[in-house]
C-alpha cells in the first residue's frame, strides 16, 4: 500500500465528539451483530469457508463413525450402513439415503459413505430388498430408508427430519428420481448414471444434479441423463454433470469430481448454505469434465 499524508487533526467541540462517538459505537454494534444475525438466519452454516481443497480432500472436518442395520430390523429395504459424524456439539445434520444399482451391493458406492459424513451428513447406504429390484422400487426403499432413519434407527437423534436427500447409482439412479417425484420435499436428488425407462420428469420438484458417464454404454446419456435432466422443469434448480470419458461405473471408485459436486450440492440444498453456490454456479472445468450445465444463479 502506498503510503498517504495525514492531516493535522483540529479539536472538536465536545458536542460533536460525543455525537462522533453515539455514531461510531451504533457501526461497530452493526457490524459485529452482522455474523450473529447471519448464524441465526441459517444455523447450519458451520465450520470456516469453503475452499476447493476443503471440497476436494478425501475427508472433510468432521470424525464419523458408523453402524450396521441388519435386514432383520428394516422394513421395506434390506438394511445397509449408517455413517454419522461423531460430535453432538452441532446438533442435528442433514441425511442422504443411497441405492445401490442393478445386481450391486452397497460396498460397491461405500468409499461414499465416510467421504460425505466427514462433511457434515449423516449417510444411509442401503442394500436393496433383492439385488434385481427395478428403479420404481429402488426408490420405495429409499423412503424407507429415511423413514427408518429419522424414526427407529439408533443414530436418530442426530439426524434432521426436515433435510433429507437421495443419491443412487444405475437402477439406483432411477430410483432416486422416482423417490424425489413422489416426495416434493426431500432438499435434494443426486442421480448417478442413472438407468430408467421413464425418460420425462416434468413434475419432479426436488433440486436435482445428474451425474452422467460419457462413455457409459449402460445407461448412455444421450437416451438417459440427457433427457432425464432436460424434461426437469418444476424443480427449483437442477444441474448436469458429464465426466469426460467415464463408463457406467465411475461411482464404484473413489472419483474426486463427483464426490465435490455430490458435495456442494448437498451443502447448498440440504444445509441451505450459499457459501457452497461458488462449485455450482458456473460449475466445474478442467480434463475431467466434459460438460456441465445448470439453471444459474443457484
Amino acid at each position: 500500500m502506498s503510503a498517504t499524508t495525514r492531516p493535522t487533526p483540529t479539536r472538536r467541540p465536545a458536542r460533536v465528539l460525543l455525537g462522533l462517538t453515539m455514531v461510531a459505537g451504533l457501526v461497530a454494534g452493526t457490524i459485529a451483530a452482522a455474523p450473529a444475525a447471519q448464524a441465526a438466519d441459517n444455523p447450519y452454516e458451520r465450520g470456516p469457508a469453503p475452499t476447493n481443497a476443503s471440497v476436494e480432500a478425501a475427508r472433510g472436518p468432521y470424525a464419523t463413525s458408523s453402524v450396521n442395520v441388519s435386514s432383520l430390523v428394516a422394513t421395506g429395504f434390506g438394511g445397509g450402513v449408517i455413517y454419522y459424524p461423531t460430535t453432538t456439539a452441532d446438533g442435528t445434520f442433514g441425511a442422504v439415503a443411497i441405492s445401490p444399482g442393478f445386481t450391486a451391493y452397497w460396498s460397491s458406492l461405500d468409499w461414499l459413505g465416510p467421504r460425505l459424513a466427514s462433511q457434515g451428513f449423516v449417510v444411509f447406504g442401503i442394500e436393496t430388498n433383492t439385488t434385481l429390484d427395478q428403479p420404481d422400487s429402488r426408490g420405495r426403499q429409499l423412503l424407507a430408508a429415511l423413514d427408518y432413519l429419522v424414526n427407529r434407527s439408533s443414530v436418530r437423534s442426530r439426524v434432521d427430519a426436515s433435510r433429507l436427500a437421495v443419491a443412487g447409482h444405475s437402477m439406483g439412479g432411477g430410483g432416486s428420481l422416482a423417490a424425489a417425484r413422489s416426495r416434493p420435499d426431500l432438499k435434494a436428488a443426486i442421480p448417478l448414471a442413472p438407468w430408467h425407462t421413464t425418460k420425462s420428469w416434468s413434475t419432479l420438484r426436488v433440486p436435482t444434479l445428474i451425474i452422467g458417464g460419457e462413455s457409459d454404454s449402460v445407461a448412455p446419456v444421450a437416451t438417459h441423463s440427457e433427457p432425464f435432466y432436460a424434461s426437469i422443469s418444476a424443480a427449483p434448480e437442477k444441474a448436469y454433470l458429464e465426466l469426460n470419458n467415464a463408463s457406467h461405473f465411475f461411482p464404484q471408485v473413489s472419483n474426486t469430481p463427483m464426490a465435490k459436486q455430490m458435495i456442494s450440492w448437498l451443502k447448498r440444498f440440504v444445509d441451505n448454505d450459499t457459501r457452497y453456490t461458488q462449485f455450482l454456479c458456473p460449475g466445474p472445468g478442467g480434463l475431467a469434465i466434459e460438460e456441465y450445465r445448470n439453471t444459474c444463479p443457484i
